[in-house]
């Protein structure tokens, strides 16, 4: 009679039913896994699996036993933990620029990470239903694209798009390019996050200087053959402290500000420019702060959050501008 040719596969077999179906509050006995593999075609004798599943230890599994009077055997720890899987599907439903659906999907592989009973500890905390969330499916493709172009040193063409008011359309907005409908070329730098979106750091040769762009707004993204050039100076650009500068990724002027806060504010502070930014207090109950940022209405927006908590010491030039920022908000105001 010839050999079941099923019979390679055990082993893969009582992996996948160790990794399904158990977790540390989870085991299954000797006889569970001798039915799981007659269920599959596959016949086994008991003396066989311990070998099996001594022999999958000593591969790496974490192969744990329960010590009672029936012996349950389990998967002990994993490539990752459920706390961390928690995290990961957290980030997923939770960022705006990933579609529902595709939030769905990349959950739904989360959960096939983790034991059928995790899986169900992970699926209670979706909600990613009514979130905020961006239409473009193509933003993973955009994100890969530009990495590929980042990596080979390449510059990338793309168009950019942005929405206005549409009387004519059902939604009475809709996309259109800018630029003239012409295409963006750039040597891509770095991609980073902000304020639950991804933004590309990149050169504009033209202009000479340094824009970012938001992917999701990002379309037909194509990798040249041309070789990247960026502006002297720029590999050593410190990435993190150039996105702490700039607010909401709304361009500027990079600007050397001293900023004077009530301490109750630290708080707020360090959670915008992390705890290495230099506060050095004063013995009225306030901090000063001395900073770069980019001079731009997300930074004024910010400040005014703050009410009458924080003052702009210097440069003069960003007095002048906070000023008339809020003389422009104030103005709306008086009209009534």
């Amino acid at each position: 009679m010839p050999k079941n040719p099923k019979q390679k596969q055990k082993l893969l077999y009582i992996v996948k039913f160790l990794l399904e179906n158990t977790d540390e509050n989870n085991g299954v006995t000797l006889s569970e896994i001798l039915d799981f593999l007659d269920r599959n075609g596959i016949t086994a004798e008991r003396k066989s699996i311990y070998d099996d599943l001594k022999t999958l230890e000593d591969f790496g599994y974490d192969i744990c036993r329960t010590k009672s009077k029936t012996t349950k055997y389990y998967i002990g720890s994993r490539e990752f933990e459920l706390a961390e899987l928690k995290l990961l599907v957290d980030s997923v439903q939770s960022s705006k620029f990933i579609t529902e659906r595709k939030s769905n999907r990349l959950i739904k592989k989360i959960e096939q990470l983790a034991s059928e009973g995790d899986a169900k500890k992970l699926h209670r905390q979706v909600i990613v239903s009514n979130r905020v969330k961006m239409s473009n499916e193509k933003i993973y493709y955009n994100v890969d694209s530009i990495y590929e172009a980042i990596n080979s040193k390449k510059k990338i063409g793309f168009y950019y798009y942005e929405w206005v008011i549409d009387e004519n359309s059902p939604k009475k907005i809709k996309k259109v390019r800018r630029h003239d409908g012409k295409r963006y070329i750039v040597s891509p730098k770095a991609l980073t996050w902000d304020d639950e979106n991804y933004y590309l750091i990149a050169f504009d040769n033209d202009a000479d200087m340094i824009k970012h762009y938001r992917v999701d707004k990002m379309e037909s993204i194509e990798v040249l053959d041309e070789r990247a050039k960026y502006k002297k100076g720029i590999d050593d650009l410190d990435i993190a402290a150039y996105s702490r500068a700039v607010f909401g990724m709304f361009g500027g002027e990079l600007t050397d500000v001293k900023l004077k806060f009530d301490n109750s504010m630290v708080g707020a502070v360090v959670d915008r420019f992390s705890d290495k930014v230099f506060i050095s207090p004063n013995k009225d109950g306030t901090f000063t702060v001395s900073t770069k940022v980019m001079l731009s209405p997300q930074f004024f927006g910010w400040l005014f959050c703050f009410k009458d908590k924080v003052k702009i010491m210097s440069p003069k030039k960003a007095k002048v501008e906070f000023e008339s920022y809020l003389d422009s908000v104030n103005s709306i105001y008086k009209e009534d």
